[in-house]
Formats: structure tokens, C-alpha cells, sequence
């Protein structure tokens, strides 16, 4: 299992190290002194898709992932597979990274799924939104990477008007996009509190997502 003992529990009940376990409590540490509050309980699910919005500054990201590690949620994120080549593709897979091959020869929801039942555990974070410029809709491939896999979604959030981050309820999807954007939307809705509201668009798939 590594070096070092295993003490505590993360936030599924399972061993973390004591390397893990003083990360944890410095990184909530310093967001405290910072003022920010992480709320939430994460899924007990070993494997979803974990959303994070609204994303419209540098800072999302690493508060988010800060959240993450205050919660206990091991994450991965998505990355072109040109990044894992050596000398530091091995770093890459080490802090979360899961290479994916965009090229148009592979379908990236097939390759995500594939990942899902290629591993017992596997929570994957991703920014609907798809960059931090104001856009008229989010992408819609993070539902169907976790309808493709069969897996929960969990919705997160970094809200700045309130200064909490953490996470919200999981969903179980139901396969029909604009039912489930409608529980996405409402969640949204009161945790919205972007560091640049001018830059954040609608709470929406484009209308083409969504088959009748």
C-alpha cells in the first residue's frame, strides 16, 4: 500500500495516509484564513462524474480541487493523451490524469466510459462550462459520459458571493437530457455566485443535445 501508516478516515470511510491526512487539514486551514467555508458530504458511490460550475476564472479550478481534498474525493480529470508520454506521463496519471485520444478516429464519451469499468473506483471532475469565456450553453459531454458509463452525477460548486465551495446533491440520470438539465438548473440557480458574472452563460445544453 505504500509508505508510510494508514490513520482517520477520508470522507467514504476509508484509510488515508498520514501524508493525506495533513494535506487535508492544511488545505482547509489555509481556505479558512481565506475565508472560505467547503460544505457538503460526498457520494458514497465508488465511481461518478463530479460537475463543477460556474467557471469563468483561473481560480475555479484549484478551489474546487481544494474542496475536493477537504472532502476527502479522490478526483481525475480528463487530459489529451500527448500529456502522458514520457518523461512525465507517469506524473500526470499520479495527481488524477486520465489520457484520452481526441483525435476523430476516437470518440472521447466511449474512452471515458471505458476507464469507468476499467477501474473499481473513479471519480472524474469536469467544467460543463468548457472554458472560462462567457458561453451561450455548457457542453453536454459530461452527461454523456456518465450516462455512458451508468454512473451518478454529483454537482459541485465555488460560489464567491458566499464564499463556500463543496458539493450539492448526486443525481441519478434518467437518459432524458432536458428532464435532467431542468434538477441541474435549479441546483445552479442558487449557487451561482461567479467570481465574474458578466462572463457566465446560460444554464443550458445547446439545443441540438436534445433529441426528442
Amino acid at each position: 500500500m505504500g509508505v508510510g501508516a494508514y490513520v482517520g478516515l477520508d470522507g467514504k470511510g476509508e484509510r488515508m495516509s498520514v501524508w493525506a491526512r495533513a494535506a487535508r487539514r492544511g488545505v482547509r486551514g489555509a481556505l479558512r484564513l481565506l475565508g472560505w467555508r467547503i460544505v457538503g458530504t460526498p457520494p458514497a458511490a465508488p465511481k461518478y462524474v463530479i460537475i463543477a460550475a460556474p467557471h469563468t476564472s483561473n481560480w475555479d479550478f484549484p478551489l474546487m480541487l481544494a474542496a475536493t481534498v477537504v472532502l476527502g474525493i479522490r478526483v481525475s480529470w480528463l487530459g489529451k493523451n500527448t500529456l502522458f508520454r514520457a518523461p512525465f506521463g507517469g506524473v500526470m496519471r499520479a495527481l488524477g490524469g486520465v489520457p484520452i485520444d481526441r483525435s476523430s478516429a476516437h470518440n472521447v464519451v466511449e474512452q471515458t466510459a471505458r476507464a469507468f469499468r476499467d477501474n473499481e473506483k473513479l471519480v472524474i471532475l469536469i467544467t460543463p462550462e468548457g472554458t472560462r469565456k462567457r458561453t451561450d450553453h455548457w457542453k453536454s459531454g459530461f452527461y454523456h459520459i456518465a450516462c455512458a458509463a451508468g454512473t451518478p452525477l454529483t454537482l459541485a460548486f465555488v460560489d464567491y458571493a458566499c464564499k463556500r465551495a463543496g458539493v450539492g446533491p448526486t443525481l441519478t440520470l434518467t437518459g432524458d437530457l432536458d428532464r435532467d438539465m431542468r434538477d441541474i438548473r435549479a441546483f445552479y440557480i442558487d449557487h451561482a455566485g461567479a467570481r465574474h458574472p458578466e462572463r457566465m452563460g446560460a444554464i443550458a445544453v445547446a439545443p441540438r443535445d436534445i433529441r426528442p
